[in-house]
Order: C-alpha cells, then structure tokens, then sequence
C-alpha cells in the first residue's frame, strides 16, 4: 500500500471514453464497431488531506478537489521523471 502524505505529486491514470479523443490521449483503443474510443488521460494532482488509511483528497490546478481511494490502481506517486517532465502541469502549491 502507498503512503500518501500531505504535498505529495501524484498521478491518476483517467479512463475515458468517446467519439474524440484529446491530444493527451494515451492506449487508444477503438470499440468493437470503431464509434467510440477508449484511452487513458493522466491526470497530475497534489495531496492536499489525508483523511485516512483508506482515502486522499487531491487538488487539480484550478483548486477542484476530488477525494480517491489510497489503494486504486490508477493512482501513483508521481516519479521523479515524471516530477520534471510535467512539473507545469501540477499544482505548485497545497491549496
């Protein structure tokens, strides 16, 4: 299990799905009839709370919380690859 602290970077790994995926739009894959699509969006998000060993509330650039649960596997630490190459695209400080 991860243990997420407070100011922590993490990312989320969105599923999605529709008839145009985005330009940040990864492991497209198209439906069995080729209407839709379905892919993955990474989502780069700050601990803002840590209610408990379960939960963890994150913030997004433009201050919207979500609360996630601490075990979901679409949810990781951001690496410190990650940390540099998209370090725009997270918060730049707990809201």
């Amino acid at each position: 299990m991860n243990t997420f602290q407070i100011g922590d970077w993490v990312v989320y790994r969105k599923e999605k799905v529709s008839t145009h995926p985005g330009p940040r739009a990864c492991e497209v894959f198209p439906s069995e009839h080729g209407e839709d699509y379905s892919y993955i969006v990474p989502k780069f998000w700050q601990i803002v709370d840590v209610p408990d060993e379960t939960h963890v509330v994150v913030s997004t650039r433009t201050g919207k919380r979500h609360t996630l649960n601490a075990e979901d596997s679409h949810l990781h630490k951001a690496s410190l690859f990650e940390r540099l190459r998209f370090r725009a695209r997270f918060p730049q400080e707990v809201a």
